[in-house]
């Protein structure tokens, strides 16, 4: 593999996982490493040893760095996180994404704004587990209180974890309790943090499965294109837990328009991304690049794709937005 220089790639993806003590964080890293689908991660942790890496697993290692026979890497942050960062951004062999692991009495989006201004990165998102079992007597505890309510207040999808030690009505006041701290943020419930990875990272999407740029996209009574409602993940069942909606928009958007969009889309998507012409007119449009996810969207130019323009979004099963995203982005100009 030739080495890239940093000044000529793509901006890395950040993705921050968040979350008190006990709430997760660990196994959902140990599975973004095992299952990375081909993609180069490296991941940045705070308690290097917790983590537990399968012995087989590992390529080779040095100090606190993990080289893994996938092509991931697992680091440990140490007393700098923006060195870490620059090493993995600089890297000779580039990566796919980053992920880092917050501490479990952090502010997720404390660490997440370093994606804001590193031209290097960019967020995919804040992603925030919680214990099913544990965060209710937490939520009450003083001291423990306000570190939860800024945890939960940054993410773009918070994990409710270990539901299998809570029963039905403590799980309902679990909800509710993260409702009345995050609103609307999409709540996703799981036992040993099994979630797919499509709702983790928006590298993982779904294909789209579009017809060519120069033909349309045919699709189901319920709006969804050929073949984009189920797909296969690490755990076959995960296919039946959310919807897909894709398509290719021919028309030239207003930036101004889609960025006041993303301030307040409808509710129910987990991840949109994809890439679209801007501007005023046909003549003096570019290309833009749509990413949203959970709670934050962003809108940036991009050189043009050969395959043209395209989104694609994905929501919990029955939650996803259709008819909306179809009425924004699919209708005639």
């Amino acid at each position: 593999m030739t080495a890239v220089p940093p000044a000529a790639r793509p901006r890395l993806p950040l993705t921050v996982v968040g979350g008190f003590l006990g709430a997760g964080k660990t196994t959902l890293l140990n599975r973004l490493l095992c299952q990375s689908q081909g993609r180069r991660l490296a991941v940045l942790v705070n308690d290097f040893g917790a983590l537990n890496i399968d012995a087989e697993l590992v390529a080779s290692s040095a100090g606190d760095t993990f080289a893994l026979t996938n092509g991931c890497v697992c680091c440990s942050i140490g007393d700098d996180l923006t060195a870490a960062l620059i090493a993995v951004i600089e890297s000779p062999m580039p990566f796919d994404a980053v992920v880092i692991e917050a501490s479990g009495v952090s502010d997720p989006w404390r660490i997440a704004q370093v994606a804001l201004v590193d031209p290097g990165l960019s967020l995919d998102g804040v992603i925030v587990l919680v214990d099913a079992s544990a965060a209710l007597a937490q939520s009450r505890a003083p001291l423990l209180a306000d570190t939860l309510e800024r945890q939960l207040k940054a993410a773009d999808l918070i994990v409710v974890n270990h539901c299998d030690r809570a029963a039905d009505d403590e799980r309902a006041r679990v909800r509710d309790w993260i409702a009345s701290v995050a609103g609307a943020t999409p709540q996703f419930e799981t036992t040993q943090a099994q979630v797919p990875l499509p709702m983790l990272s928006g590298l993982a999407l779904p294909d789209m499965q579009l017809a060519p740029a120069s033909e349309p996209a045919h699709r189901d009574p319920h709006g969804h294109a050929d073949g984009a409602h189920e797909h296969e993940h690490d755990d076959p069942a995960h296919g039946a837990l959310f919807d897909t909606w894709s398509c290719r928009p021919a028309r030239v958007f207003s930036s101004t328009a889609l960025r006041a969009w993303l301030t307040e889309p409808p509710p129910g998507i987990l991840r949109l991304k994809g890439v679209l012409r801007t501007g005023t007119q046909d003549s003096d449009s570019t290309w833009s690049e749509l990413q949203f996810a959970g709670r934050h969207g962003t809108l940036r130019t991009v050189p043009a794709p050969a395959a043209g323009p395209a989104l694609v979004a994905i929501g919990l099963r029955g939650r996803l937005p259709m008819a909306a995203l179809s009425a924004l982005f699919d209708a005639p100009g």
